[in-house]
């Protein structure tokens, strides 16, 4: 039915007629009221986006609308009946996010720790695995036993719903971190979608783990479920991590694992991802490695920057300084210049897509370096990496601390405000 109403539109609009029924609007940004080019407009009847002039257009009368662009807060609002024109203004907004792990958000105590920071500084976001390294799923969900997994032992969020609910009361931003094909528990009950090494057995990384086969159709279903229910639990994105093949050499998959097959598989799991995605109305966004904004190939692992932008609303490259082993033109020693490190990656990447620095939101480090002298990321790295993601208008940053460790330091502090009561986890962990 939806393909149908929009080639009736076109074709009337092809005519120079009008439809006789149907919605017109404007998209603007709420503060200066500039027309927002390529917002996304859902309702009922489909996806369609905004044109240059922030205006779009419907067949069919809508009940309501649910509206997002990268930048800004999305929005959902009730249309009365007989409105033929509307303007709808969008809040600016750049995530500024603390990671918190599979354990993390169970916590009574790392997850206070991380509130109480948002509290007194610029954070305003949170990003929670959803499903984690270990392949495991942060509340309860059929999802698992229903693909053969059997029941999950460990759960650290009785009620994700409800941790949501407050979470997002307090203006918290949340985004759903799902671990894709890095993933033991399907990969052990599914040998037969599973990574294989040169002899035919299931292949392990240096963790011992098992990975699921990027090609599969079955394994895109799988973490589509659970990205489906994370967006009816209510948070504002979903992030897909861990969204190519191993790095390395000699494995075996269920095609041939050519540059070519790489990238289709990876865009074609992002484009499934947004069609799936659609009706909530959440933004996507896909973790990416550093050097794939620096490499012209697939890094071969299927992240191709230039065709993942056109699938994703956010691109997130990890650019600790950590990571890059081998520097950039210019800088051996990445970790003595974390700002020149993220802002000549990001502005490498913009360059490379012709996107615009707010489709970008960086992963910055901060935990201490293992790569060159040990240093510790203390306040110093860690503002020099928020200055540079600001400095090219990302749309935001994220801190990554693997044990869920942060600090003020390098943050920006808010002016003081009346302490705000913990917010247990519904059936976490203390």
């Amino acid at each position: 039915m939806m393909p149908r109403l929009f080639v009736l539109l076109g074709l009337l609009l092809c005519l120079g007629a009008e439809p006789a029924l149907g919605l017109a609007g404007v998209v603007v940004d709420a503060v200066t009221q500039a027309p927002l080019a390529g917002a996304s407009v859902t309702t009922a009847q489909g996806v369609v986006m905004s044109d240059g002039a922030g205006r779009f257009r419907l067949a069919l009368p809508a009940a309501s609308l649910s509206l997002r662009a990268a930048g800004y807060r999305r929005r959902q609002l009730a249309v009365a009946p007989g409105t033929a024109t509307l303007k709808v203004a969008l809040q600016p907004f750049r995530p500024k996010a603390l990671y918190l792990s599979f354990y993390g958000v169970g916590s009574t105590r790392l997850r206070g720790a991380a509130l109480r920071l948002i509290e007194r500084t610029e954070l305003n976001a949170l990003v929670i695995d959803v499903k984690g390294d270990r392949g495991q799923i942060a509340f309860p969900s059929p999802i698992p036993e229903r693909a053969g997994l059997g029941p999950q032992k460990v759960v650290p969020v009785r009620d994700m719903a409800a941790l949501v609910r407050q979470l997002q009361q307090r203006g918290v931003y949340l985004i759903a971190r799902i671990v894709v094909f890095k993933d033991q528990p399907f990969a052990s009950a599914h040998p037969e979608l599973a990574v294989h090494d040169a002899a035919g057995g299931v292949w392990h990384d240096r963790e011992g783990m098992a990975w699921s086969d990027p090609f599969s159709q079955a394994v895109w279903r799988y973490n589509l479920d659970i990205a489906e229910a994370a967006a009816r639990l209510g948070f504002d994105e979903i992030q897909f991590d861990y969204l190519r093949f191993p790095d390395t050499a000699g494995l075996v998959f269920s095609r041939p694992n050519t540059r070519d097959n790489r990238i289709g598989a990876i865009q074609g799991f992002l484009t499934a991802a947004r069609q799936r995605l659609a009706p909530y109305n959440v933004f996507v966004a896909a973790d990416v490695f550093g050097y794939v904004c620096w490499n012209e190939n697939d890094t071969f692992i299927g992240q191709q920057i230039e065709r993942l932008g056109a699938v994703v609303d956010y691109l997130s490259p990890m650019l600790y300084p950590s990571g890059f082993t081998w520097g950039i033109p210019g800088y051996r020693n990445p970790v003595a210049s974390p700002g020149e490190i993220v802002e000549r990656s990001l502005r490498r990447a913009m360059a490379r897509t012709a996107l615009p620095g707010v489709r970008f939101r960086p992963w910055l480090q901060s935990f201490r370096d293992y790569a060159f002298d040990r240093r510790p990321f203390g306040a110093r790295e860690i503002r020099a990496q928020i200055d540079a993601a600001e400095a090219v208008g990302s749309g935001g940053w994220m801190l990554w601390n693997p044990r869920n460790q942060y600090s003020e330091a390098g943050l920006k502090l808010r002016a003081a405000a009346p302490p705000v009561p913990a917010v247990p986890a519904p059936g976490g962990r203390p």
